[in-house]
């Protein structure tokens, strides 16, 4: 099973994105990312055992409860840069506390033998993936004229486990476990 640890969005901002979504997809043939998939990711854990998923999800349970973190979806950008793209994305502003979660999440996982992450935490939202060379003029004029790239905020007071399953219109992401940030 291939699974990663996440943030859904709330339904207001995932509107909001879904309406910048419908305005951009005229603008490019490029991979958009349907609206039901859009979330944070904290940290990526690859192929796993489906035998050992509830070995994971029982230490993930167990991890100290925190704060609920405030977050802002506002503005957008291209990975790894605006002259050669590989993904558009909405950008996740939000304190220290979710890069402190990520780690956390991160120190659970490989002491399962998950491989740490050798890039630095960096949240946002995908809103497409460019795999082929691709003219962008139209996309980036449609990007630089909205009228705003603040798409809400909202407070995450839960992650989740994800499974990502492959199919023919491209993966789907389903939740497989919630994990409340604090005790209930």
């Amino acid at each position: 099973m291939r699974l990663f640890t996440g943030i859904s969005i709330c339904p207001d901002v995932v509107n909001h994105l879904s309406r910048l979504l419908d305005h951009l997809r005229p603008k490019a043939h490029i991979k958009w990312t349907p609206v039901y998939n859009l979330h944070i990711t904290t940290n990526f854990i690859g192929e796993w055992p489906e035998e050992r998923v509830q070995e994971l999800i029982d230490r993930l349970r167990a991890m100290p409860p925190r704060k609920p973190i405030e977050i802002a979806i506002n503005g957008l950008g291209w990975l790894p840069n605006p002259h050669h793209p590989s993904a558009l994305f909405a950008a996740v502003h939000a304190p220290e506390s979710l890069a402190v979660l990520a780690k956390s999440i991160g120190e659970e996982l490989q002491s399962l033998g998950v491989p740490a992450e050798t890039r630095p935490f960096f949240p946002h939202v995908t809103l497409a993936r460019i795999k082929e060379p691709n003219p962008l003029v139209d996309l980036k004029h449609a990007i630089a004229s909205l009228p705003s790239v603040d798409f809400g905020r909202f407070t995450a007071g839960r992650f989740h486990l994800f499974h990502s399953c492959r199919g023919p219109a491209g993966s789907v992401y389903t939740h497989l476990a919630d994990f409340p940030l604090t005790e209930t």
